[in-house]
């Protein structure tokens, strides 16, 4: 785990704006007719709709999507009652988790009251501006209180999240560390230490999920909770404990099934968890020092299953696993409350996913690639991007089915792409793509089989429908490799190039090839030693049809990769050089960049050429090019040779195709944008238009542009490289390349290789 220094911290706070959230418009503002819509006299439409219908206010405001996070700063953290304004840092920074998350915006409200009347009164006052109410670090008994009268007075969600976000998380937790561990929840006895509100709360949801109460023991500061003690406060009398035979922790727990600590550092001891049922459940959820330390719970026992709060172990019991999305799905149906049905539903909708196989993005975070369902995993990650998915759609669900939904959701499947398009999980662009390529499913060669992304790749688009993949490699290798990445290769071919039984097929191969090059000095000898190469190989397959498309690079240097697919495949005889392209899907629209791969310093030809290539890839994603070929000149104010190849090449394709929008040579910052250009240059092909495909002069330039883009920005996503230029469907990718990466370039190359039998008459 990263120590956290106080100098650390207060500088993250302090450097440059203050704090951790800020506001930002959403709507245009530039001009006076903007402001004149914003504000007066404009505003006074939807005032004047909402008074007439008032759920209205979520059509035209930002309360649908709006939480106020509010505290009175009386139970923070593990600080204690420091006041609320002592609290602002942690109420700006579960606004800063909200919107990460959920996508929420949030309102940190801290209220310097500690009366319950008074502060649900200020409370009550300003709900109407929100469309949920997160109560945060405010101390028990007067958090029971707080929260009920809201719930009871609001007709928004209500929701403390230290009691219920804390019980959500772990209610799923249980259950699957039950499952794990073959125990029934209603036979399992149960031990709390602690009688919080976070404690409460959780007990009271294990109960709604089947544990019995005459087997659950609390405690408290003074020892067991028992119904012969006075002064109980309702909260606790709920699990007070009719058994006189015990009065400590050490005596509690002594063969309980479960032990939950939501109390204080080091109490619970390694005798302790040795005297607890065969295999154990533990969760030691007081932060920052747990209960009793996973190494020490471990080392009790080999038979513990083991839950902390802390992110640096397994099993972690994070709240943020629960609020952005239970919120998320009640304000996108315009929820009254969040009721006991909903929170039931985020317990399953979590403890199912963590059953589910994981997401490539998860391992890559936690440096592993071998998670799944069991002892060490059994509570999905803060860091997996399904619960946004899952979550806010079962949350939502129950709010519809429960009656407090006011608008319900109809189209199940678009609302979870909706949001996984809100946190970048997914776009328009590569929707359309994937969609496309799993009409028409090719059959796709994986040259680095034995690569784990290149496997988790193919398995992953064998399961989207995608493609039908082919995976070159030792099968004995690839299938151990599977096991170990606990990946199902069913409906997978697996092809090992170098084995005895394909010498038939390298023969036809290297005959193939040696005719082809026959004139470039190529013997059937050489052209055979070749085809133990797995690019020489798998070219081949597509060459001769055995294949649709082929898939490389991760191990690969590009000047070799370039060099086998020109041999084997050879450029098309329209053009003197083939290309790439990185699609740059970006919040302000789809931009093409061209050539990012293939041509280090291309002269006045291959520009001409690779501009005409991206036109037609531009075109093979249903767009019309405006293309801009860029320098550090704008249209001839430098005579240097750099400058003069691009002018010289947009007159060229100018000339060959009239009916191309294309201009330059220019800066990137006159084709961007489009009013300094009309402006400074009317004479432009490409006035009034939009430029949306970007030439560069060179390789260093076109691969610095969108490494820059992809490094300065998380809303920015990087498709590509795309092949444009050869005969068949050769793909490449590189050492970067993700899994999602690949996935994008498969659907891409199955795509161009169905468009490819559509030209030959083949489909």
């Amino acid at each position: 785990m990263v120590k956290i220094t106080k100098e650390a911290a207060l500088e993250y706070h302090s450097n440059g704006r203050p704090g951790k959230i800020e506001v930002k418009p959403t709507k245009p503002y530039t001009t006076q007719t903007d402001l004149s819509l914003a504000y007066s006299p404009g505003v006074a439409y939807p005032c004047l709709e909402i008074q007439e219908t008032p759920d209205d206010v979520y059509k035209y405001t930002d309360k649908g999507n709006l939480v106020a996070v509010i505290s009175n700063g009386t139970a923070v953290l593990g600080l204690g009652d420091i006041g609320a304004m002592s609290g602002k840092p942690v109420m700006e920074g579960k606004g800063l988790l909200f919107k990460i998350y959920g996508g929420i915006d949030v309102f940190d409200i801290e209220v310097d009251e500690k009366d319950p009347e008074k502060f649900c009164e200020a409370v009550e006052k300003i709900a109407p501006t929100f469309g949920g109410i997160n109560l945060e670090d405010i101390k028990a008994p007067e958090c029971f209180y707080i929260e009920e009268r809201l719930k009871r007075t609001l007709d928004i969600p209500v929701m403390h999240d230290d009691q219920h976000g804390t019980a959500i998380i772990s209610a799923a937790g249980l259950k699957n560390a039950l499952e794990v561990a073959g125990k029934d929840i209603s036979k399992v006895r149960i031990v709390v230490n602690g009688a919080g509100a976070a404690a409460i709360s959780c007990t009271k949801l294990y109960v709604a999920i089947g544990a019995k109460t005459e087997n659950i023991v609390m405690l408290d500061s003074k020892g067991v909770i028992t119904s012969d003690r006075t002064n109980l406060t309702p909260q606790k009398a709920l699990f007070a404990t009719d058994r006189r035979d015990i009065h400590t922790l050490e005596e509690a727990v002594r063969d309980a099934d479960v032990f939950v600590g939501l109390s204080k550092g080091n109490v619970l001891t390694q005798d302790m968890v040795r005297s607890m049922a065969p295999k154990p459940i533990v969760f030691a959820l007081a932060n920052p020092v747990p209960e009793i330390s996973y190494e020490d719970a471990m080392a009790s026992r080999p038979d513990v299953l083991m839950s902390t709060g802390r992110s640096d172990y397994p099993n972690q019991i994070n709240n943020v696993i629960g609020f952005p999305y239970i919120f998320r799905g009640a304000l996108d149906v315009h929820a009254r409350s969040i009721n006991e049905e909903m929170k039931l539903a985020a317990v399953h909708a979590i403890a199912d996913l963590a059953k589910q196989p994981v997401p490539d993005v998860v391992n890559e975070v936690y440096h592993v690639n071998d998670l799944s369902f069991g002892p060490r995993y059994f509570i999905p990650k803060p860091v997996d991007p399904r619960l946004i998915t899952e979550v806010s759609a079962a949350v939502a669900k129950a709010a519809m089915e429960s009656g407090v939904a006011r608008t319900p959701i109809t189209d199940w499947d678009s609302y979870k792409q909706n949001l996984r398009q809100l946190l970048g999980q997914e776009t328009k662009l590569t929707r359309y793509i994937h969609a496309t390529a799993a009409e028409h499913p090719q059959r796709v060669v994986f040259a680095e089989g034995e690569h784990n992304t290149m496997m988790k790749a193919a398995v992953q688009a064998k399961m989207e429908g995608i493609c039908h993949p082919v995976l070159l490699g030792n099968p004995d290798r690839l299938r151990r490799m599977a096991t170990r990445l606990k990946l199902d290769l069913t409906g997978i071919e697996l092809i090992d190039m170098r084995a005895d039984q394909e010498q038939g097929r390298r023969a036809t191969y290297a005959k193939h090839l040696a005719e082809k090059r026959a004139r470039d000095g190529y013997t059937f000898q050489e052209a055979y030693d070749k085809m133990y190469e797995r690019n020489y190989f798998g070219m081949m397959m597509v060459e001769t049809g055995d294949a649709d498309a082929f898939i490389t690079g991760l191990y690969t240097k590009y000047s070799n990769t370039i060099k086998v697919a020109k041999e084997v495949i050879g450029i098309r005889e329209e053009n003197s050089t083939f290309g790439t392209m990185h699609i740059i899907n970006s919040p302000k629209g789809v931009l093409y960049l061209a050539d990012t791969l293939v041509n280090g310093d291309p002269n006045t030809d291959d520009l001409v050429d690779i501009a005409k290539l991206a036109s037609r890839t531009v075109k093979f994603f249903n767009e019309t090019p405006n293309i801009a070929l860029i320098s550090y000149s704008n249209f001839g104010s430098d005579t240097a040779p750099g400058s003069l190849k691009v002018k010289n090449a947009v007159k060229r394709v100018q000339d060959e195709m009239p009916e191309l929008c294309i201009d330059g040579e220019m800066q990137i910052g006159y084709a961007l944008n489009r009013e300094l250009r009309d402006q400074k240059y009317p004479f432009s092909k490409l006035v009034g238009k939009d430029v949306n495909t970007l030439v560069f002069p060179n390789l260093t330039s076109a691969r610095s542009a969108y490494k820059l883009l992809q490094m300065l920005s998380n809303d920015v996503e990087i498709i590509g490289p795309i092949q444009m230029g050869l005969n068949k469907p050769i793909h490449f990718t590189d050492s970067e390349s993700s899994v999602r990466d690949i996935v994008n370039i498969t659907a891409i190359a199955t795509i161009d290789a169905y468009v490819e039998k559509i030209k030959q008459g083949k489909k």
